[in-house]
């Protein structure tokens, strides 16, 4: 867990305790000196000790309390911790179902994994590009066409299109900045990035089926399209590359 606030340690406390009573002696031996020894009265001297006996009392109280603050801090910790602890078995547990569906026999078992794979990402920004590299992995594998795969790995793509695709004023929650995208080898259909921005992209020897278009898109760090064949000329207009990066031929 990140940013937890630290409980009290016990050798804190008792060097705090420590130091209280050595100032609770001290203010005792000055008050005794002060005021005890001024006068041979005894009504003196029992007012100096009954002072710094509410001294004493006084310092202690107040190591009862940093006690009393590092038992609540401590019990408040182990119930943050428990309660993360619970978010990441759920996490995980979440993503191991939706990933064992993408390898169902079914279609629509296999676009509920999507789905859900998609809500995870959307619940949960830290596990957005660990999904995307699971989304990116499954596009990368063979299919088989009479299994209605083509329409799940089109929803596959537009779950992808839908994330890296901004909000003019900046402020579209739906959008996953500082995506990595490695698609290798896939076989794309009707792909779209149009608009879309991504950290880096690679679509070395990538197979794009239908109409393909780039406009508009932008890649920060990488984009890589060595080896990639259209079967209709894609649409680049406007793709920003990064520097260094050149136009795919």
């Amino acid at each position: 867990m990140t940013n937890r606030s630290r409980a009290l340690r016990t050798s804190t406390i008792l060097w705090w305790g420590a130091g209280l009573i050595v100032v609770a002696a001290a203010a005792a031996v000055l008050l005794l000196t002060t005021l005890g020894g001024g006068s041979p009265q005894d009504s003196a001297r029992l007012d100096a000790l009954r002072t710094a006996a509410n001294v004493v009392v006084g310092t202690g109280g107040a190591a009862a309390l940093l006690l009393a603050a590092r038992r609540q801090r401590s019990a408040e910790l182990d119930l943050e911790q428990k309660d993360h602890d619970a978010t990441q078995r759920r996490i995980t547990e979440m993503y191991g179902k939706a990933a064992d569906q993408l390898g169902a026999d079914k279609a629509p078992v296999r676009f509920a994994g999507l789905y859900a794979l998609e809500r995870l990402a959307q619940e949960h920004p830290l596990q957005r590009q660990t999904i995307v590299n699971l989304l990116c992995a499954y596009l990368r594998m063979p299919f088989d066409e009479s299994a209605g795969e083509t329409q799940v790995r089109k929803a596959a793509q537009r779950i992808l299109t839908v994330h890296l695709h901004p909000a003019e004023d900046g402020g579209d929650a739906w959008f996953w900045p500082a995506i990595d995208l490695d698609l290798t080898g896939a076989e794309l259909f009707d792909f779209s990035l149009k608009y879309c921005r991504a950290r880096s992209a690679v679509f070395a020897k990538a197979r794009f089926f239908g109409e393909t278009t780039f406009r508009g898109a932008a890649f920060e760090t990488k984009a890589d399209f060595t080896g990639a064949t259209y079967a209709v000329p894609p649409d680049f207009t406007g793709t920003v590359f990064p520097p260094g990066a050149s136009a795919p031929g």
